[in-house]
């Protein structure tokens, strides 16, 4: 190759290829391939590199290290392979704890359900990822509210009020951090097998999305995204003894589902912050998103109006588009602290667009303003940590 011939760039391996790779790895259990044993989960191929979920039950994690190890020597033994990650997880069947709960008059639940509908509050040994001070969960009760927008601007905005600031995007079936933050790479292993976080904006991050296509869908059941989620959690080097991370902004996925069960339960939550936008189909799941902070025992730290209103492009008067005032109205109702207003601004859609949150690209505008006081009102309720959970509204048929 001449001074003047540019280098060619590494091209995808075959799926053919990397199949056959892994079926050439003995599972140790069954003697099968890892393909044929059913062990490969969401193979991801991109230019120069290739990875894979290899799960497990919880109790054969160490049966498994070496196994995984030998998975990612024949990844990279594949022409056009410069990196490979195997990423290993454990699943647990582990039932929940029986309860019950109110349904409508004549409606009926089956006992399944019904144990399923109730969750056990956080256990006393609930901890926090190493290296981490706080937690912050940030959750909806439903999506299309701007859950992540205001995650990713939140987090940001701590970091621009020096706060040592992470990113975890647990939203697993639909990652948006990557796109918003303007990132495309692939985390690295540390010589202590934890994955390193990649840094944009002030911040510390990691998301499924670094590890699999940005449109191949994430066909998970409930137990395997929560082993993801523990992963990330536990396996990620957030921070050091020497510099710890002040806060750790979970984007929680909307809903109320295992990946939220999974982190209220096994994570020392500071507390959780809610989003909303302002009518009444999304308040809602609202009530229904805080009552099941309220019976996990989490704090809730606040509620934040998102789409609150469009600025009149001639005169700036609030536009209520979709209502406005709901969001706090319900907050004052549950007995929850009303964090602010985030306005429906074509800026702030833009600039998640192009991967530059407003927050930290254009931080004199007004929704970015907006969003560091809501930060700061954020910062003290964690230093002074007095969040107690709300009561919820009981609704009688």
């Amino acid at each position: 190759m001449t001074a003047d011939t540019p280098p060619s760039s590494p091209s995808s391996p075959s799926r053919g290829a990397a199949l056959a790779a892994l079926d050439r790895v003995r599972d140790p259990k069954s003697g099968q391939g890892l393909v044929a044993a059913g062990l490969v989960h969401g193979l991801s191929l991109r230019p120069g590199r290739v990875g894979f979920m290899l799960e497990v039950a919880p109790d054969e994690a160490a049966l498994y290290e070496p196994v995984r190890a030998e998975a990612e020597a024949a990844l990279r033994a594949l022409p056009g392979v410069e990196q490979a990650q195997v990423v290993l997880t454990a699943e647990s069947d582990a039932p929940p704890a029986p309860g019950t709960v109110r349904v409508r008059k004549g409606a009926q639940l089956s006992s399944e359900a019904q144990a399923q509908a109730q969750p056990p509050a956080r256990p006393p040994t609930a901890l926090k990822p190493a290296h981490v001070r706080q937690v912050v969960a940030v959750a909806s009760g439903k999506g299309g509210v701007g859950k992540s927008t205001v995650a990713v601007n939140l987090a940001c905005a701590l970091a621009r009020l020096g706060y040592r600031t992470g990113l975890l995007d647990a939203d697993i079936y639909g990652p948006s951090a990557p796109r918003m933050l303007g990132l495309d790479a692939e985390p690295e292993a540390g010589r202590d097998k934890k994955l390193k976080p990649l840094e944009a904006w002030g911040i510390k991050t990691i998301s499924i999305g670094f590890l699999v296509d940005e449109g191949a869908p994430m066909i998970w059941r409930g137990p395997m995204a929560s082993s993801a989620l523990n992963q990330f959690l536990n396996d990620v080097a957030w921070g050091s003894e020497a510099e710890p991370l002040d806060v750790l902004v979970v984007d929680m996925p909307p809903g109320t589902g295992d990946i939220q069960l999974t982190l209220v339960q096994r994570v020392a939550l500071a507390g959780a912050v809610i989003v909303s936008t302002p009518q009444e189909v999304a308040l809602i799941d609202v009530r229904r998103g805080v009552a099941m902070f309220e019976k996990t025992a989490t704090p809730i730290l606040g509620v934040i109006e998102n789409m609150a209103y469009f600025p009149d492009p001639a005169t700036g008067a609030p536009i209520p588009i979709f209502g406005r005032g709901g969001a706090k109205a319900t907050a004052e109702a549950l007995g929850a602290p009303f964090l602010g207003e985030i306005p429906l601004d074509m800026g702030l859609r833009q600039a998640c667009d192009d991967g530059r949150p407003i927050t930290a690209a254009a931080p004199e505008s007004s929704t970015a303003q907006a969003f560091l006081r809501i930060a700061g009102e954020l910062a003290e309720r964690l230093q002074t940590e007095t969040a107690k959970p709300p009561p919820v509204i009981r609704y009688e048929d």
